[in-house]
């Protein structure tokens, strides 16, 4: 735990705050008035791994997280000579679909989170899509999403098959149910305020993309009673005000998925915008304004944002589930680097990946492909491989999978991307985006602050308080870019991308 950025010369308040409650970290960033971020505090929390391919965590966990960084945030303002209530209001962003029941009167978890990337409910899925007619695209219609192990509505049924006291608070009325944004914000407002926003609740399988409203059809089919799930609210409003420690009296004035969080951080407001973020996983999201657009290539359709009363404007989402915790991988389970930071300097090393193939499906691959029963491959070991070969392969497998991505909403849109902008914590490796324009073809836009999720919750919160309007956003977010440009030909990058397609095939049905 630590402060991440800290940096009050020529801010002017007062301040926004935003909770990024991500996937292994959780952080509380202030913005000044500018849209200048001021400071930052973060701090890891445990990741529990019962099983091969169990991911969970401990919700009280999460509420210490956010304690720590809002306390630590709060001691640096007084030292700086700035108050607590010079933050005027918070945002929250959050990781998406990981799912959790707790006991609506004690406000105890029934059970640990399960991740968005827990693989435990395969058999869970197979149940399902036979239940479906053996169709896992069955309600795709409604709800923009294929059944797989991924959504908050299939973690909900696996909890209710398998934990005894979470299908006996189901049955007594007294479970409450959702995802981080729903227990965060329940629990900040002192068991007050129990929502959810459009972006989250359009990850569930229980939301109509249509209605915006939980779909009767779709909980029936999942089993699971309206009557335990959220309000659904806008992205951007106020809901209430945080009731325990040292945010007290502070509305929350946003709630958003984290990467649709990023949509809003990149001000890709104009429909046919994109942008990627590469966090633990990967997720390349494309404004498809106010039109729901049905994937026919093997993307998900989601809710992008929704600004108060505005019509919710719509995206196609590409998801890939290893980036980042495919470089803690190499560390943690390798020992192939010390720090997450040094893969940079490890793939450099070496001119090229000397035929070095690496597709990480750890658990399974997400979009295009939907592959539960694949699991991760290197192809073409040689005695003249190394570890640097091996990073290389690892940083090249998270473009080349974007590729998948981009080329499929390039078949489902009608609209080749020209520019792709780009954020998270891994964009800071300048290999990984030369390698990406590369791979792509096209060039890739990185922005002088490369965390815009945070930004994302505390813009929609600035709107919200009429601080900042969504068509006229902070000038200091349209500085300082970085370009990287393509530098092989279009034969080289097609020979790399048969490769690559050759590599997946291998990976499929092997679990």
């Amino acid at each position: 735990m630590s402060f991440a950025y800290v940096n009050f010369d020529g801010v002017v308040p007062p301040f926004l705050g935003a909770i990024d409650q991500g996937t292994s970290s959780t952080r509380f960033i202030l913005f000044d008035s500018k849209g200048k971020q001021s400071v930052a505090y973060q701090t890891e929390f445990p990741q529990i791994h019962p099983h091969p391919g169990w991911v969970e965590h401990n919700p009280l966990d999460i509420l210490d997280s956010i304690e720590v960084c809002v306390e630590n945030v709060a001691n640096k303002l007084n030292e700086v000579g700035f108050k607590i209530s010079d933050i005027i209001a918070v945002g929250i962003a959050n990781q998406r679909e990981t799912t959790l029941v707790w006991d609506k009167e004690t406000g105890k978890p029934l059970h640990n989170a399960l991740v968005w990337c827990d693989a435990r409910t395969a058999t869970t899925v197979n149940d399902l899509i036979k239940l479906a007619g053996g169709d896992k695209d069955k309600f795709r219609s409604k709800c923009g999403l294929p059944i797989t192990t991924y959504f908050s509505g299939v973690k909900l049924r696996w909890l209710v098959d398998n934990v005894r006291e979470i299908k006996t608070a189901f049955e007594n009325g007294t479970a409450l149910a959702g995802t981080i944004d729903t227990w965060v914000i329940w629990s900040l407002t002192n068991k007050k305020i129990f929502i959810t926003d459009v972006t989250n609740a359009s990850r569930t399988m229980l939301m109509n993309l249509s209605t915006l409203n939980w779909d009767k059809e779709l909980c029936d089919f999942f089993e699971v009673p309206l009557n335990v799930l959220p309000q659904i609210k806008s992205s951007s409003e106020v809901y209430g005000k945080v009731e325990v420690g040292p945010l007290k009296g502070i509305p929350i004035a946003s709630c958003l998925g984290d990467q649709q969080s990023a949509v809003v951080g990149q001000l890709c407001f104009g429909k046919g915008e994109a942008k990627n973020t590469y966090g633990t996983g990967c997720f390349m999201l494309y404004n498809t304004g106010l039109e729901i657009v049905k994937s026919t290539h093997g993307l998900l359709t989601t809710v992008c944002y929704k600004f108060g009363n505005e019509p919710a404007t719509y995206a196609l989402e590409g998801s890939i589930a290893v980036a980042g915790s495919g470089v803690t991988w190499l560390k943690e389970n390798m020992c192939m680097i010390k720090s997450v930071s040094e893969v940079e300097e490890l793939a450099s090393s070496v001119k090229d990946s000397a035929g070095l193939y690496f597709v990480p499906a750890f658990s399974g691959l997400f979009a295009p492909h939907w592959k539960e029963n694949a699991r991760g491959i290197l192809v073409g070991l040689t005695h003249h491989t190394n570890r640097s070969h091996i990073a290389l392969a690892l940083l090249e497998a998270v473009c080349f999978q974007t590729r998948e991505v981009l080329d499929a909403m390039k078949e489902d849109s009608g609209v080749a991307l020209k520019l792709l902008k780009v954020d998270g914590g891994m964009t800071r490796n300048n290999l990984l985006l030369q390698i990406q324009a590369d791979i792509l073809g096209i060039t890739v836009a990185r922005p002088n602050d490369v965390e815009t999720t945070a930004f994302g919750a505390a813009f929609a919160a600035g709107v919200a308080l009429n601080i900042w309007k969504k068509d006229s956003p902070p000038t200091i977010k349209n500085e300082g870019w970085n370009y990287f440009e393509p530098k092989i030909s279009e034969e080289v990058r097609g020979e790399k991308l048969d490769k690559w397609k050759d590599a997946v095939k291998r990976t499929l049905d092997w679990a």
